[in-house]
């Protein structure tokens, strides 16, 4: 038995079942290149063809079932005994057979993208019996492509960022297009790029689909952002190919190539003489048509007669400079300050060709403008020591306030109320002179915390205070008094000089030494003949019995008379009794 695999009309294979194949023909040679028409004598195929795998054209069109082939054995005598069988991929689904004639027809439209292709198997049985006449062979149906797709680029649109100043051939962005085409088959998939819309500032590889800066010293402040328009087109650009595009949006990223320039060469600003350390005077701005950190600066005074009252200090965004007090003002003492101000570049290039000066230099005047003032004391706080036997009209201390204004306005003083509220002292209105209205007693009140105003005549409103501390001072004027009422005991039976009590003696006063108090009894009864005393020279007394033998029948309370006395000018004394009982 012999069966044969028709692979075209010039060609002829002997296999176990016959194969009769239909070939496209751009599977077969054409004509000879530079041979006019169609004319050529037919040439080998230069794919390596065997037996079993044929090709079939994608995306056919027809309005009847593609033909694919044909199966035949030789015991088929045409009396219709043989029934020809198809399975595998896409049989019955894309592949039909004619179980009679052995023909094979593709009834859906193929696609090499979704597929590319098919293995099947063919069998040939007999009809009454099944039973299967010779082995199964099987064969592969390869879907061979057209140019049906154009490249697509799979991210676009993209963006770009290059440095401005970039040299010619700087690399920008690597783009790709995909084609959905065989590239292992005719140009269908080759890819060639070119640039529709962006010249002359960029251009495009046409292999690689690199895209790269073709105008040199491109300035981001000139223009930032740039569309770029790329064509990818198959059929390595030839006419007839398809072509997809995409859109590349390119953006100048920045470099420090500005310098620094303040947008004022004089700057005139003022402040009140009244501001306090740390207050804001103004701002100035060293403009820098560079952005992000290379626009970033920082600022110092650099001289000036300003220098060591203001100072600089950079704002959050690193853009501003702003002058502030550093130490307090005067109008009346320095009316006017100059301040030359540097702004520096914090991020300078060095490596640009011609790199700088990344600074600039400004002046600023400042203006100190005139505050009206409240007095201003020649002391910050006064302190005086005043005898409490001082003679009411006395003049304690005489304060000094002056307006510090160049007006040098009248001041006129007076008391706080509330610091003197029993109304001690007394100040004279347009001296000063504060003197005392009452009497002193350091016993009562050993401290005075005078509060003085000073009021400008003509603008009442402007008042300033300053403390006054009198402190009272001790005069001996107390007399010494034994401690409490005294009352003691002494039994019947006690002897002659039993110690009966002790005495202490008590003065408000407070001399510098300390007290020093003297005991002793009474003149009339120096000569007592029950009871003595005895001064033990240290503020205390004894008081001793002089006999024996008490009586509560003879005598039940005795009365002692102590005279007691300070040893301070002028010496102060007093006389207490001492009650004894029996």
């Amino acid at each position: 038995m012999r069966t044969r695999l028709h692979l075209g009309p010039a060609v002829t294979r002997w296999v176990p079942l016959t194969l009769l194949l239909v070939l496209p023909h751009s599977l077969v040679a054409g004509p000879a290149e530079g041979s006019p028409g169609g004319s050529a004598p037919l040439q080998r195929v230069k794919r390596g063809w065997v037996w079993n795998q044929f090709f079939v054209l994608e995306e056919y069109t027809g309005l009847e079932p593609l033909y694919i082939g044909k199966l035949h054995s030789d015991m088929d005598k045409g009396d219709g005994s043989i029934r020809y069988i198809l399975t595998g991929e896409g049989a019955g689904t894309t592949f039909t057979i004619d179980d009679g004639t052995g023909d094979i027809h593709a009834i859906q439209r193929l696609d090499r993208e979704v597929k590319s292709q098919y293995v099947l198997r063919a069998q040939a049985r007999n009809r009454l019996t099944d039973m299967p006449l010779e082995p199964e062979s099987e064969f592969i149906v390869k879907i061979q492509d057209i140019n049906d797709n154009e490249p697509k680029f799979l991210d676009g649109p993209y963006r770009a960022t290059v440095p401005e100043m970039s040299k010619v051939g700087t690399p920008v962005i690597q783009l790709t297009a995909t084609d959905a085409d065989d590239p292992t088959y005719g140009n269908s998939a080759r890819v060639v790029y070119s640039i529709l819309e962006g010249q002359p500032y960029f251009s495009v590889d046409a292999k690689t689909g690199m895209v790269r800066v073709s105008l040199a010293d491109m300035d981001r402040e000139t223009r930032e952002n740039y569309t770029v328009v790329i064509q990818a087109k198959d059929m390595g650009g030839q006419l007839g190919g398809l072509a997809g595009t995409t859109t590349v949006n390119i953006t100048l990223s920045d470099v420090n190539d500005n310098a620094p320039v303040f947008d004022q060469r004089l700057y005139q600003m003022s402040v009140l003489e009244s501001a306090p350390v740390g207050s804001v005077v103004g701002r100035v701005w060293a403009k820098d048509r560079d952005v992000g950190v290379n626009a970033e600066m920082k600022y110092r005074v650099i001289d000036g007669d300003g220098r060591d009252t203001f100072d600089i200090s950079t704002d959050p965004s690193n853009r501003f400079g702003i002058i502030l007090v550093k130490k307090l003002l005067d109008f009346e003492k320095k009316p006017s300050y100059t301040l030359k101000v540097e702004g520096v570049n914090t991020h300078p290039d060095l490596t640009l060709q011609n790199p700088g000066p990344f600074k600039d230099v400004t002046i600023v005047h400042v203006s100190v403008e005139d505050v009206d003032e409240p007095p201003l004391f020649d002391s910050a706080a006064y302190y005086v020591e005043l005898p409490e036997d001082a003679e009411i009209g006395t003049v304690v201390k005489t304060v000094s306030a002056r307006d510090p204004d160049a007006a040098n306005n009248t001041v006129r003083y007076s008391i706080e109320k509330t610091s003197d509220p029993d109304k001690f002292f007394y100040i004279e209105l347009t001296s000063g002179s504060l003197m005392t209205v009452r009497s002193l007693d350091r016993e009562e009140i050993s401290w005075h915390n005078i509060t003085v105003l000073a009021m400008e005549m003509n603008n009442p409103s402007q008042i300033s205070s300053v403390s006054v501390a009198v402190k009272v001072l001790d005069v001996n004027d107390n007399p010494p008094s034994l401690t409490h009422y005294l009352e003691t005991y002494v039994c019947d039976n006690a002897k002659a000089g039993q110690l009966v009590e002790t005495v202490t003696a008590v003065d408000p006063d407070e001399p510098p030494a300390g007290q020093h108090f003297h005991y002793s009894l009474a003149p009339e009864a120096a000569n007592n003949p029950n009871f003595t005393l005895r001064d033990n020279q240290d503020n205390t007394a004894w008081i001793l019995t002089r006999r024996s033998s008490w009586s509560q029948k003879d005598q039940t309370v005795f009365f002692l008379p102590i005279f007691v006395s300070d040893d301070e000018q002028p010496v102060q004394t007093s006389t207490g009794t001492l009650t004894v009982r029996v």
